[in-house]
């Protein structure tokens, strides 16, 4: 029994061919075709699905007594394939596999950029330490660049098949955004986010559900501060091009469900403390769509940091800026570790969300002055 695939299209052969077919032999196709995706395979010829379950169609004389063991097994994979191609589910490893080689040019050109930025290996990823995640292998690099560079910690963090995360913080010498970037698989679906965090307080905790800020009537002159801190955020970094960028790739994803942000009150505090007005979250299936609409976001977000970190037009004067900066970001970093840690504790369950938050989080209770002050 054969079959033959072209143009998209899966069809039976009536008629022998180069000698793939002996005179009389049943031709037939069977597809197999999953209800869930049978909207997205509407265009496709031969492909349909009824009463809410999967649907078989074979086509054969009516002579036929046998189906061919060999044909069943090359339609089930092109109708696999085919369901891929149309949105349908994506296997975890290779969805992680794209996910870690974008993530790792990304890494490449950051440390290619920046000289005297050296990753190390944390004791984590060390078979001495016998750290896994579900069984998963465990890598993480690590490392700072005082000084000029400044860059108080890189992340650079992997879990085989479950997680890809790059964290960025910089030093108190620029006001450049720090970078939170990971994708997390798990169940067949990929969780996703990313935030590319203001420098200043701009009292984006205390946005309502309309996406208004209090004004002086409730903060007195603060207010003037927290709004002139949105407005230098957005005049630099959350620019229009950037948030159209985001909004047009958002918009591309496939049967995503946007999670609790800056507006829904189920955020807890720690997260609310640390987010900033750009920040995504999102659970989504896994496909190869979403899976290269995810990388383009996260590549597009690391590149423009690089472009900001590597920009003097962001540095602060010496003396007081940078001290203000300093004080800011100590108690912004205990936050942010409080946020990961709650997002790893449920993803991966409480002893390896801890660990994987303390090591992804870096050093934190040690002064970083990012030399100078």
């Amino acid at each position: 029994c054969t079959i033959e695939a072209w143009n998209g299209r899966t069809e039976p052969r009536s008629t022998p061919r180069k000698g793939n077919y002996s005179r009389g032999m049943v031709k037939f196709l069977d597809v197999v075709v999953v209800a869930a995706a049978s909207s997205a395979l509407s265009a496709v010829e031969g492909f349909s699905a009824g009463g809410g379950r999967a649907h078989r169609q074979s086509w054969a004389p009516a002579s036929s007594t046998r189906l061919c063991a060999e044909t069943d097994a090359a339609v089930d994979q092109i109708a696999e394939d085919m369901l891929r191609r149309k949105g349908g589910d994506m296997d975890e490893s290779a969805a992680f596999a794209s996910f870690a080689a974008s993530q790792s040019k990304v890494v490449g050109d950051i440390t290619g950029s920046i000289d005297d930025l050296t990753l190390e290996t944390d004791e984590v990823s060390t078979s001495e330490s016998g750290f896994a995640v579900d069984g998963k292998t465990v890598r993480l690099q690590g490392g700072e660049a005082p000084g000029g560079s400044n860059i108080a910690w890189l992340s650079d963090l992997s879990v085989e098949d479950r997680l890809s995360s790059l964290t960025v913080f910089n030093g108190p010498l620029t006001d450049v955004p720090h970078l939170v970037s990971r994708a997390a698989i798990k169940d067949g679906k990929v969780n996703f986010f990313l935030d590319i965090r203001p420098r200043a307080y701009g009292a984006y905790d205390l946005r309502d559900k309309e996406g208004n800020y209090p004004g002086p009537e409730e903060l007195g002159r603060k207010a003037f501060e927290y709004s002139g801190a949105r407005k230098d955020f957005d005049s630099k970094f959350g620019t229009e091009d950037l948030v159209a960028f985001l909004d047009e790739m958002t918009g591309k994803f496939d049967g995503a469900t946007e999670l609790p942000g800056l507006d829904d009150d189920g955020l807890d505090e720690a997260e609310r403390a640390t987010r900033g007005p750009l920040a995504l979250a999102y659970e989504m299936p896994l496909s190869d769509a979403n899976v290269d609409t995810i990388n383009a976001i996260r590549e597009k977000a690391a590149s423009s940091w690089l472009e900001w970190s590597r920009d003097d037009s962001h540095s602060h004067r010496p003396g007081a800026p940078i001290n203000t900066q300093f004080v800011h970001d100590t108690k912004f970093r205990i936050n942010a570790y409080g946020a990961l840690l709650g997002a790893y504790v449920s993803l991966f369950g409480q002893s390896e969300g801890e660990r994987l938050a303390a090591s992804d989080s870096g050093p934190i209770d040690e002064a970083y002055v990012g030399g100078g002050s």
